[in-house]
């Protein structure tokens, strides 16, 4: 590092490899080290976790609960893009890193550190979505890695480390790599990483196995106000409560679930299993909304974004100028979309059966089989030979021999 590091804001689980990152970096750099955790809806636990963190060496530990701004200021934008990532993967790892790297910005200006750390490693994606968040916020800070420059290589070497610095260790066993939060649970390791092997039991944690779920349909009714979901069965709620409550009712329902190989951003495929059962249902629903409400014209523009804002999310470009500008866009396009979407929940899948809207483009005069006063079928006569103009051309005059 160019400058002395005297203070370090590190992203702490409190697990063994954040445990042990933070001894490490106070014993390497001799500095302080002060740790967040975030609360982003993971479900766990978080009672004694800065505890924990003080005894390890911590000078300072915040936990805080960020579900609330997680979901209202990045699932709800994301959702209003219908942003998927090659064309499956709804993003739920890719957007929490960027509002905990914001956080650990926060704080660092608020202690004085010069740098942030985390415990991502050097083979996946969220080493760059949190450092490229740091560049775009705090371009002064110093971003410390130690998966990439300690000697520490294997869980053995970890754990060597912590009995040797007097660090508790948990007795339990990991199967999978894990992350999870409101939106999602991801899991990636143990056999997962033969793409030929189906994943095993111990993979559901948020969506029953649909072999498990009901042999009832439900119907849930969603409400929307400028793409952004309000109420679930008639209830206002909050954008955090909302997704929590679809998780519960889509989860039952073995919803959401996805077994992708995916191309990560810094060049490897990895395969990974994928739990989104509340989003899943909130994607769908707010697609089949847009259908009604949506002018023709907007939508098919927008939708040429889609992949270029999901690629954006992914590779950790949140704080990017270019996303900004596409969802200042995307939330223009979203101003009329508002309504009430009925769908039916069944054995994995969600289908949409109706839809409502104030601001509805649909008209049934128009759209009906039966006589229209309104529509004279011969109009259709000259659109055709405009539209065919053309093709004729192309016909007569390239194709002709």
């Amino acid at each position: 590092m160019a400058k002395a590091i005297k203070k370090v804001v590190l992203a702490y689980s409190g697990g063994l490899d954040t445990s042990v990152i933070l001894k490490w970096i106070a014993v390497t750099y001799g500095c302080e080290v002060v740790t967040l955790t975030a609360d982003l809806g993971q479900e766990e636990d978080l009672d004694g976790v800065d505890a924990k963190a003080l005894r390890t060496g911590a000078t300072r530990a915040y936990v805080e609960d960020l579900r609330e701004e997680f979901a209202r200021d990045f699932i709800f934008p994301m959702m209003r893009s219908g942003a998927v990532y090659e064309g499956r993967y709804l993003l739920g790892t890719s957007i929490a890193r960027p509002l905990i790297a914001k956080r650990l910005v926060d704080i660092a200006r608020a202690e004085g550190a010069q740098a942030v750390a985390h415990g991502a490693t050097g083979k996946g994606n969220d080493q760059v979505r949190f450092e490229l968040t740091v560049n775009a916020l705090a371009p002064d800070l110093d971003v410390i890695a130690p998966w990439r420059i300690w000697d520490l290589r294997s869980r053995t070497d970890l754990t060597a480390f912590a009995e040797q610095h007097g660090i508790p260790l948990s007795t339990s066993s990991k199967q999978y790599s894990m992350d999870r939060n409101m939106l999602h649970c991801s899991f990636e390791g143990g056999e997962l990483e033969d793409p030929w092997c189906e994943p095993g039991p111990n993979s559901h944690v948020m969506a029953v196995p649909v072999e498990q779920a009901p042999d009832t349909p439900e119907y849930i009714t969603i409400e929307f106000k400028k793409g952004d979901a309000v109420a679930v069965n008639g209830e206002a709620m909050s954008p955090a409560t909302i997704i929590r409550t679809l998780n519960t009712i889509a989860g039952r329902h073995g919803i959401g679930r996805l077994d992708m190989v995916e191309n990560r951003f810094v060049g490897i495929k990895s395969r990974g299993v994928y739990e989104t059962p509340g989003g899943t249902v909130l994607h769908i629903a707010h697609r089949d909304l847009e259908g009604i409400c949506m002018d023709r014209e907007s939508m098919h523009l927008r939708d040429q974004l889609i992949p270029r804002y999901a690629e954006a999310v992914y590779n950790g470009f949140w704080f990017a100028p270019e996303r900004e500008a596409m969802q200042a866009f995307i939330d223009k396009t979203q101003e009329t979309v508002n309504g009430t979407v009925r769908l039916k929940l069944y054995k994995g899948n969600a289908y949409p059966v109706g839809r409502t809207s104030p601001n509805t483009l649909y008209c049934h005069d128009l759209a009906t089989f039966e006589d229209c006063a309104t529509y004279d079928h011969a109009d259709a006569a000259g659109f055709i030979k405009l539209q065919g103009l053309r093709v004729r051309g192309y016909a007569q005059r390239v194709k002709k021999d």
